[in-house]
């Protein structure tokens, strides 16, 4: 039997209960589940059911939400790209948070409110990584210290992102220019020598100037052979009704 999509492993039985019961609704659990978000940016884990979960608390109780939570939130759903996690979060959010004074939706306007630039400028990092567009991510993060601030209570932000480009980038590609590699993963030299033999699992082919990345599921190219069972009965019988008259 398949797992559920709400199915998260390691997640603790109390809050399995109140997601699975009547208290998911219920205001006084809004500080369990704030607390348990506190949790996955220090363990590094997450539970986007329950973070959802808290944001709907949110909608039918918006005195209690807290904006250092719901950016938070965004940024672990941002940590799990390519999925539409951020989306999600972005769309049990109030209007007022998600409309922008600037005339660019890519550009957060200064004079916004803080809750609302943060939730442009974390909509702009989620752009550049649905485009695939990893340099201009870490030039648009480290061109703000606003972007520091806003990731800066989830543990391993940077290293957990270095390693779900590489996937990503390992799920395309057999080998790779590093230069191209250093400027996605924004490392250098030693570090990203390191990086990538220690732990991707991947090689460097110091000679070539490439990276070489082992052979998966789906990177590697296979032809398809699609072979149609039509036995010579089924096959008369399409030709004898081309043949037949109209009633």
């Amino acid at each position: 039997m398949g797992k559920g999509f709400d199915f998260v492993e390691g997640r603790p039985d109390f809050i399995s209960e109140i997601l699975n019961g009547l208290d998911r609704y219920n205001p006084g659990t809004t500080t369990v589940f704030q607390d348990y978000v506190t949790t996955q940016c220090e363990e590094r884990s997450y539970d986007c059911y329950a973070n959802l979960a808290l944001l709907k608390l949110y909608q039918f109780n918006p005195h209690l939400a807290r904006d250092e939570v719901i950016t938070n939130i965004l940024v672990k759903a941002l940590m799990n790209f390519p999925t539409p996690d951020f989306s999600l979060c972005l769309h049990l959010l109030p209007p007022h948070i998600l409309a922008s004074s600037s005339t660019s939706a890519s550009l957060p306007a200064a004079g916004d409110a803080p809750l609302t630039e943060a939730v442009q400028k974390l909509t702009v990092l989620n752009t550049l990584l649905s485009q695939a567009d990893y340099r201009r991510f870490w030039s648009t993060l480290d061109s703000d210290d606003l972007y520091a601030d806003l990731v800066a209570d989830v543990s391993g932000f940077e290293e957990e992102m270095r390693v779900k480009i590489a996937f990503i980038v390992g799920q395309s590609c057999r080998e790779l220019q590093r230069a191209v590699l250093e400027e996605w993963l924004q490392m250098k030299g030693n570090e990203f020598a390191q990086f990538i033999t220690n732990v991707v699992g991947w090689k460097v082919d110091e000679g070539r100037g490439m990276v070489e990345i082992p052979p998966t599921k789906e990177n590697e190219a296979k032809g398809t052979v699609v072979r149609e069972n039509v036995n010579f009965d089924q096959f008369s019988r399409i030709i004898k009704r081309s043949y037949e008259q109209p009633a």
